[in-house]
């Protein structure tokens, strides 16, 4: 049986984890609210006068992010699966290497298989040019259907501590079975994967994520890279909203 020294020093350990994550998720919430009550309001004619286009629920736009775009590189599982995980990362990012090692594979194998979810990637580097390089360098292998390996290669235990230069970048889209590697080279420097880098950093910012991992369950913020079971229990319960819909 633990001493009361010993569960105090637990208790104590844990609580930044959980204030943080705590603060992370209000962050996403609430960057959502403070958007949409200084967001320019959109007028129409009515009669002689201009009337201010009605606010949405908050709650709801989140859930509107979901593209369900059945083209696109970024994603897994079916475009109308009742479920939808989108994931705000960085290729840098230690916990977001810890949930695509340990996490994500098991959500694929459990519920993008059958067809209960749909995993939508968003590039949000955090940590410098070489987050930014690498995020790039994600979108062009998916320009060749070479995402999903990139990602696995590019957040491989070790991976990133081999940094994010432009070698080593090449590197892992060989390692990802890229097969044209000079168009990669040229896609990851185009203004196409800049522009796409900045739609996803644009979403992230405006909805008030500010760390990574950051994660839009049907709409509801997880907050970090959390157990297996918490991404479980949420999945079912918005399944079981989205049935009741």
């Amino acid at each position: 049986m633990p001493s009361s020294k010993n569960a105090s020093a637990k208790k104590s350990a844990t609580k930044p984890l959980l204030i943080s994550a705590g603060v992370a998720l209000a962050a996403i919430t609430l960057g959502l609210v403070s958007w949409r009550a200084t967001a320019p309001a959109e007028t129409g004619s009515a009669g002689s006068g201009a009337v201010a286009a009605p606010r949405t629920d908050p709650a709801a736009e989140l859930k509107a992010l979901a593209r369900r775009e059945a083209g696109d590189k970024l994603a897994v599982g079916r475009a109308d699966a009742p479920v939808v995980l989108i994931e705000y990362s960085d290729f840098k990012c230690g916990y977001c290497g810890k949930f695509a090692r340990d996490t994500e594979p098991e959500l694929v194998k459990k519920y993008v298989a059958d067809g209960t979810l749909r995993i939508e990637w968003r590039n949000f580097p955090i940590f410098g040019a070489e987050s930014e390089a690498a995020a790039k360098a994600a979108w062009a292998a998916g320009r060749q259907d070479r995402f999903d390996a990139f990602h696995a290669a590019a957040y491989a235990d070790g991976s990133k501590e081999k940094g994010f230069a432009e070698p080593r970048l090449v590197e892992l889209a060989r390692e990802a079975g890229v097969p044209d590697l000079e168009r990669f080279k040229a896609d990851m420097a185009g203004e196409q994967a800049a522009a796409a880098l900045k739609k996803d950093q644009e979403e992230g910012y405006r909805i008030g994520v500010t760390s990574t991992p950051s994660f839009l369950l049907n709409g509801k913020p997880i907050a970090g890279a959390q157990p297996l079971d918490t991404f479980t229990a949420a999945i079912a319960r918005a399944k079981a909203g989205a049935a009741k819909q």
